[in-house]
């Protein structure tokens, strides 16, 4: 999940685009370097991961071969364990989200994100509120009266993870309540919100595209506090841009996406994290993190250093709270 500090954080934190010559790190990598994704294969933190390589590869700013390994067992758990076993080892490169430190707070995992190095939060995926096509809710107050009077359910992916968290918060806000079904994954929540099993689902936007452009199920709001950037048409009428943030459809749940993290194993040196650091803003200076934003429409941005921390500190005790509410909490 995000908030306005990470927002914030973007706008004083942006990349630059490098066009001459960067001076020499006190630290380069003189061997080659793992990433781990923290998911299977095709998920976003292997897709996040993969696009980082290729993109390092082409415009050759590592001189050192990169494998991307997949560790996506427990939720990701499995891959911020390895992480934490690999520490002081600088060419170790953790792909991950928020669930760094928000598993801890509902699983018993062997693993904190204290163990680990932050480096940056590179990107972020938007949340957005999704009925059928053929649904008479056009907006959040529809979604909101409907829910009050009928069984409502709502599909997402995992449970007490960032779907139902969401879930939990819509309902606080406004004064409902819905069942919520958990699935392995945002596509299978579509392909249950298509078959009319399930009356809603918050998918992010990468995730139910193709369903839009196919006319089974459309978007009803947003979870940001502006509309998504201008861009080309989803559908044959309408741009990420046409549909309003859920305050202005009324509902009043103002911010909600999940970054994209990416991490080092802790014990490292500050010059090993600097180096990283400057290696993620190039990337993001390429046409191929442009392309992969697009294509993902995810949100990119680059926080670090006292602005993420201040972030994960922010998120962990909101998401602290929800947990604590519906008795997700995990005895230490």
């Amino acid at each position: 999940m995000t908030s306005s500090p990470l927002r914030t954080a973007l706008l004083a934190s942006a990349p630059l685009v490098v066009l001459w010559a960067a001076p020499a790190l006190a630290w380069e990598p003189t061997k080659p370097i793992e990433f781990i994704a923290t998911a299977g294969p095709g998920g976003g933190t292997d897709n996040l991961a993969r696009l980082v390589q290729s993109a390092i590869t082409k415009h050759k700013l590592v001189d050192q071969p990169i494998v991307v390994s997949n560790k996506g067992g427990g939720s990701g758990a499995e891959g911020y364990v390895y992480g934490k076993s690999q520490a002081g080892d600088p060419y170790k490169v953790i792909f991950g989200t928020s669930n760094a430190w928000t598993q801890p707070l509902v699983s018993k995992v062997a693993f904190n994100y204290t163990d680990l190095t932050p480096i940056a939060s590179v990107a972020s995926d938007e949340f957005m509120l999704w009925v059928k096509q053929d649904s008479p809710i056009k907006s959040g107050k529809d979604y909101v009266e409907a829910a009050k009077t009928g069984d409502f359910k709502m599909a997402g992916a995992q449970s007490k993870d960032t779907d139902e968290t969401l879930t939990r918060l819509i309902e606080k806000a406004a004064g409902i309540k819905v069942t919520y079904i958990p699935f392995k994954s945002g596509s299978e929540a579509a392909v249950q919100l298509a078959g009319g099993h399930v009356s809603s689902h918050v998918n992010n936007p990468s995730e139910s595209i193709g369903q839009w452009r196919g006319g089974t199920q459309r978007p009803v709001c947003v979870f940001n506090t502006k509309r998504l950037p201008e861009g080309p048409k989803v559908t044959a009428t309408e741009s990420w841009h046409d549909i309003p943030t859920c305050v202005e459809s009324g509902l009043n749940v103002p911010l909600y996406s999940q970054p994209r993290t990416v991490w080092l194993p802790g014990g490292v040196t500050p010059d090993q994290a600097a180096f990283y650091v400057d290696l993620m803003k190039k990337v993001q200076a390429t046409p191929e993190w442009k392309e992969y934003i697009e294509r993902s429409s995810q949100t990119s941005e680059f926080v670090t250093g006292p602005q993420l921390k201040a972030f994960i500190d922010e998120d962990l005790e909101r998401n602290r709270k929800v947990a604590a509410e519906q008795g997700w909490l995990v005895a230490k």
